[in-house]
Parts: C-alpha cells; sequence; structure tokens
C-alpha cells in the first residue's frame, strides 16, 4: 500500500511541476548522425571550457575532499566542473534502486510512464543539485571565506554549474546527441588524463617533464636520466605504467567479448532468429561506480571529522577509523580509510605490500557485492530477464513461452557470470589502481565500457541506414 501511495504521489508531483520545469524539446524528425555527433561535440567543448573556468570567489581548500570521485563525477577542482555530473549520476542511481526494488511501480513499456519517471529523476536532480551545492561550498570553500556574500555566490556557480551540465547531458540524450552526455563526459575526462600522462610538456619534481614520451625524449638526448624511464618515483607517468594501461585496455576489450548465446526467435516476425547474449561482464561497470562512490563518500566524511575532531591524530576511538598526514591531508596514513584507499604506484605500494594486498582484496569483494545488489535491483535478475524476453515477443527454441522455464535456464548462466565477472572487474580496477595506469583504473574500466557501447550504437545507427526495420529490432528494449 505505501509503495503504491509513493508512486502515486510522486505522480501528482509530476504533473503539477512538469509545466514549469524547462525542458530541452525532442527533435521533430530524426536528425542525422553527422549533425548529432557535432551537437555531442559542442556539448563537450562548453563541458570543457567549464572545466577551465575558475569559481569567481573560491580560495584553494586545503585539501580535496572528493580526490577520490574525480574520475567518476568528471569534475574538477576549483572550477565550475566542481561538482561534475555528481549530482546527475547520485539521483539516478537513487531512482533506478527504487524502482528495480520496486518501492517505485512504473511501467516502462508505456511512453507516458517513462515520461513521469524521467520528469521526478529530473525534479530529484534539482533538490540534490541544491543540497550538495550548499553542503559543498559550506564545507570545503566555507572556512576560508571572510565576507557571507561570497559564500552565496560560490552556492550560486555551482548551483548554476550543475543545471547547465544537466541540460547538457538532457540535450544529448534526447536524440540531439548520441547516448548520453554523462558518458560522453568521464570519456573525455580519463582520456584528457592518459593524453596528459602521455604527452604533457611541463615539468615534474624528478628534474623532466611530466608525460612519458617527451621525458623519453628528453632522457634520450642527454638531458633526462634514462635509467629512471621503467619506474618513475613520485606517481609520475613511467614506461612501466605505459605498458600497464595499453595491457589493462587489452584485457578489458577481449573480457568485453566473452559471452554465452542463447538462441531465440521472434513470435512476431516469421523466421527471424538472433542470440541472447549474456556477457562474461554482466553487470558492467555500475557496481565499480557503486564501490567507488561509497568509498569516496565515506574518505569524504571522515576527512571532514578527522579536520575537525582528530587533526593531530590523538583521538583513540577515531584513530581505527581514519588517520590523515597532517602534513599532507588528502594521505592516509592509518585506520580503516587506509586500507580501502589504494597506494598508487610501485613506490607507495612497495612501502606496505600488505595495504596494498588488502585493497585490492577489499575492491574484489565489494564489488562483488554490489554487483549482486545491483542484479536484483536494476531489473537484471533471471526474473526480470525472462520477462524482457518475453514482453519483446521472442522466445527460445525448446522451451515453453512461459517465464518459468526460461528463468530456470538464465538462472544457470547469470548468477555465476554476475561474480565471475564482478570479481574480474574488482580485481583489474584494484590491480590498475597499485600499480599506476594512467587514468586510474577505475577510469580505464569506464572509458572502455563507455567507447564500447558508443561502438554499438554508431553500428545500430548504420544498420538503421540500411535495413530501418532491422535497427528498429536491433534498438528495442
Amino acid at each position: 500500500m505505501a509503495e503504491g501511495t509513493l508512486t502515486a504521489t510522486i505522480r501528482k508531483v509530476v504533473f503539477k511541476a512538469e509545466p514549469y520545469l524547462p525542458q530541452v524539446p525532442k527533435p521533430k524528425k530524426k536528425i542525422p548522425l553527422q549533425v548529432r555527433l557535432l551537437w555531442c561535440g559542442i556539448a563537450l567543448l562548453i563541458y570543457m571550457i567549464m572545466g577551465q573556468t575558475p569559481l569567481f570567489g573560491a580560495t584553494a581548500p586545503q585539501f580535496d575532499f572528493l580526490a577520490f570521485a574525480r574520475v567518476i563525477f568528471a569534475s574538477q577542482q576549483g572550477t565550475l566542473v566542481e561538482l561534475g555530473i555528481g549530482p546527475i549520476v547520485t539521483a539516478g542511481l537513487l531512482m533506478q534502486l527504487l524502482r528495480g526494488s520496486d518501492i517505485l511501480k512504473f511501467d516502462f513499456k508505456k511512453p507516458e510512464e517513462r515520461g513521469i519517471f524521467q520528469t521526478a529523476t529530473k525534479l530529484v536532480t534539482y533538490v540534490v543539485i541544491v543540497a550538495e551545492s550548499i553542503v559543498y561550498a559550506m564545507a570545503v570553500y566555507g572556512p576560508g571565506v571572510t565576507e557571507p556574500y561570497v559564500l552565496y555566490v560560490l552556492i550560486g556557480q555551482l548551483m548554476a554549474a550543475s543545471i547547465i551540465i544537466m541540460f547538457l547531458d538532457e540535450l544529448i540524450q534526447k536524440g540531439w546527441g548520441l547516448g548520453s552526455g554523462i558518458s560522453l563526459f568521464i570519456m573525455a575526462g580519463v582520456a584528457q588524463q592518459i593524453l596528459w600522462s602521455m604527452f604533457s610538456p611541463l615539468p615534474a619534481g624528478d628534474g623532466g617533464m611530466i608525460g612519458i614520451i617527451p621525458y623519453i625524449v628528453q632522457s634520450l638526448t642527454g638531458s633526462g636520466d634514462i635509467t629512471n624511464i621503467l619506474f618513475r618515483s613520485n606517481q609520475l607517468p613511467s614506461i612501466f605504467g605505459l605498458f600497464l594501461t595499453a595491457g589493462i585496455l587489452l584485457i578489458l576489450v577481449f573480457t568485453q567479448g566473452m559471452k554465452i548465446e542463447i538462441p531465440i526467435v521472434s513470435t512476431k516476425y516469421r523466421g527471424f532468429s538472433a542470440v541472447y547474449p549474456i556477457k562474461l561482464m554482466y553487470v558492467s561497470n555500475i557496481p565499480v561506480i557503486l564501490a567507488s562512490a561509497l568509498t569516496a563518500n565515506a574518505v569524504f566524511i571522515f576527512q571532514m571529522l578527522w579536520a575537525n575532531m582528530n587533526p593531530r591524530n590523538n583521538n583513540f576511538f577515531m584513530n581505527f577509523i581514519a588517520q590523515f598526514d597532517p602534513t599532507s591531508p588528502n594521505t592516509p596514513v592509518g585506520g580503516i580509510i587506509y586500507y580501502i584507499t589504494p597506494p598508487r604506484g610501485l613506490d607507495v605500494a612497495a612501502l606496505d605490500p600488505m595495504r596494498a594486498v588488502g585493497y585490492v582484496l577489499f575492491m574484489i569483494g565489494i564489488v562483488v557485492v554490489f554487483g549482486r545488489l545491483w542484479v536484483e535491483l536494476g531489473g537484471l535478475s533471471p526474473k526480470s530477464a525472462a520477462q524482457n524476453l518475453l514482453d519483446a515477443d521472442v522466445q527460445i527454441p525448446g522451451f515453453r513461452r512461459s517465464n518459468k522455464p526460461v528463468e530456470a535456464l538464465l538462472n544457470k548462466y547469470i548468477p555465476s557470470v554476475t561474480i565471475i565477472g564482478s570479481m574480474i572487474l574488482g580485481l583489474l580496477a584494484g590491480v590498475s589502481d597499485v600499480l599506476g595506469v594512467f587514468g586510474s583504473g577505475i577510469g580505464i574500466l569506464l572509458m572502455v565500457d563507455i567507447l564500447i557501447n558508443y561502438y554499438t550504437q554508431l553500428v545500430r545507427e548504420q544498420v538503421e541506414v540500411v535495413m530501418p526495420r532491422l535497427g528498429a529490432l536491433l534498438g528495442r528494449k
């Protein structure tokens, strides 16, 4: 009863608020692929300009509270994209979890129901933007503000920038662009980090250049230390990191292609047959995002508590949970937080190998937990997958067209690939972070997954041009 009441209340709120909500209109007709790619480029350019525009009135905080979440949120400290896509991701995941757990009941087969859910998600995003902007501005920049009006200006900038980002994402998702703005911004951010690690000509702390390619040239010409090319200290890009990044990319591309194929036939289009793929990476990268977001939030909360309650590491209870280096507050030195944050780089991991092992095991365990949770709450369980197949007017040859037989067949594969795929993702993310890949382990995972999704969408777009009916069938959800 409570579930139905909540859903009904949301419908009422949406109907009252929707006329006043600014919306990006859908295109009246399908836009050519070249034009959609152009809109993606424009949206990305605006986002990158915002990422280089400093917040007016902001003073550099003592340390970066969101350091561990910058890749996930595609954000830049001290700029208009300080919060990045964080509010959009938070609101979207919250609404998906509520729907997946049947707390909110919406039938996505009906376009009007899907529209209500999307509008409700947008309303929640506004609430999250306001809350995060106020809390973040007060907690991070508030201590350095001398005039109250400056704090209000900072809050306003964070809110306005987050709303612009929300509209850029909506612009792409409504059909003006391709894919989603969130994926595009994350991919661009990770690619930017990788390119920076490879080609940056700026000076580094070891006397060479930051980018490994300029550093190699510098070393070979005699102005650098050639013995330092393979491994560099202070987490600087190295030959080892470059080959490791390439190796992780190849492993991810290979594992993304591993799948179990179940034959299906259409009950609506006679003679049409295909396969239903159950990928080894069935859960995609959502569990990694959830695990990273949880870790980042834990670090954020305990950094704030440490700064206010235990800045000298002399509180026994707080020391058990988190200790940070007073001279470098971004660096954990003890407590539980110490073992759930990555020791980035071989030189750091070598100082405490048990921490590196503990972090990798933690990542594997927590990604498996979130993987199983997401399968149940995200509508990916054998029961939900069986229902989706039946709703798509297809059946598996040799099985009756009903939920139980199909669910029993899918139950042989989905739980196994969920655990195995989650373990592989956790292992790759953990090892990559410890060994110091370019763009971070989590960033590499996200980028590869996003690129593969974009490749799939581009193939579908080309199929729709040549064979519109087949393309429409492939595009069905």
